[in-house]
């Protein structure tokens, strides 16, 4: 009998649903509090935008039918409903820490309604700086600066075209900002599975090894892998 190799586990970048029929985003009040931008413990350079510090209050607004379950706001904090904080912590997924509530000051609207919509508790959290980092060989990346820290292993990018991550890096959780670029928020097929089975809305889970960031449209690097793996 033919013994059933471990599937590779696949990954997915969490992003902001834009214009789709939840979309909802959060601006905070001015002057907002912040403190100091995470370091890499090794080589110290900056890995992080500046952390959002209580208390967390802003505006909300509503461009489309209902409010999301999700809002990726500046920084590097996500703003998630009530429901999907429950459910996350009841199922035992990791990844994110804090959950403080957000006082909403004030919703804005895009459109009248007949009736107004009641506006869910929202809570800030924070995805953790992982140890999963993204294999440079099997991604397509346009490198304009190279890697001199094997702790972050922070690279300047032009361009991304699909990335992997290195086998063996991750250690299981959830959601995570992965070491090499730490602008990105990774999930697992775990939370995949999760947002799906609860319905949960206002987010785009777009495979690693389809991921494109590109804005001067500059295309694949020469001499890329065809395609990362999964």
């Amino acid at each position: 009998m033919a013994t059933e190799l471990p599937s590779t586990p696949r990954f997915f970048v969490l992003k902001h649903e834009l214009w789709g029929p939840h979309d909802t985003t959060f601006s905070s009040v001015s002057p907002a509090n912040v403190g100091e931008a995470p370091r890499c413990p090794v080589c110290g350079i900056i890995i992080g935008m500046l952390p959002w510090l209580p208390p967390y209050r802003g505006e909300v607004t509503l461009h489309s039918g209902s409010f999301g379950d999700f809002i990726q706001p500046a920084g590097y904090e996500v703003i998630i409903s009530e429901r999907m904080a429950e459910a996350f912590r009841a199922e035992g997924l990791t990844g994110l820490q804090g959950f403080h509530p957000v006082e909403v000051m004030r919703v804005r609207g895009r459109r009248k309604k007949p009736q107004p919509l009641e506006v869910p508790r929202y809570f800030v959290a924070t995805p953790w700086f992982g140890r999963a980092a993204i294999d440079e060989a099997h991604s397509r990346l346009r490198i304009r600066e190279p890697m001199t820290c094997t702790e972050c292993r922070s690279i300047s990018v032009d361009s991304i075209h699909g990335f992997s991550l290195d086998p063996g890096t991750w250690a299981g959780e959830d959601v995570f900002r992965p070491r090499g670029e730490q602008g990105i928020i990774v999930v697992s097929e775990r939370f995949a599975a999760f947002v799906q089975r609860h319905a949960l809305t206002n987010m785009k889970l777009i495979p690693t090894e389809e991921y494109v960031w590109d804005t001067s449209r500059l295309g694949p690097p020469t001499g890329a892998p065809e395609a990362p793996r999964e």
